[in-house]
């Protein structure tokens, strides 16, 4: 099964950042909040939304920042995926 976003949606896949502390224990994600760094694995084709042009700048590879609460998250096939507005995309990581 493979998603396809509609409109200026993108679907992420939230990548695991694992972190150091000074003391040099190492907190994995689930000892952390939830992480906002994701890797874009499909994008929407824009276009007319509201009335207004979408163009999506964001391309499949893409590792970005999101807004904390953003998008909504479902399991396919055993993976976690969430499916975003391209709005809700603060920045990219390059």
């Amino acid at each position: 099964m493979k998603l396809v976003p509609l409109a200026d949606r993108v679907v992420v896949k939230m990548v695991e950042v694992e972190e150091t502390t000074k003391s040099g224990i190492i907190l994995t994600a689930g000892a952390k909040e939830k992480p906002t760094v994701a890797e874009v694995v499909a994008v929407g084709p824009g276009g007319l939304v509201d009335g207004k042009e979408v163009v999506m700048t964001l391309k499949v590879g893409d590792k970005c920042i999101l807004s904390k609460y953003a998008g909504t998250e479902v399991k396919i096939e055993g993976e976690e995926y969430t499916i975003i507005k391209q709005g809700d995309v603060l920045a990219t990581v390059e």
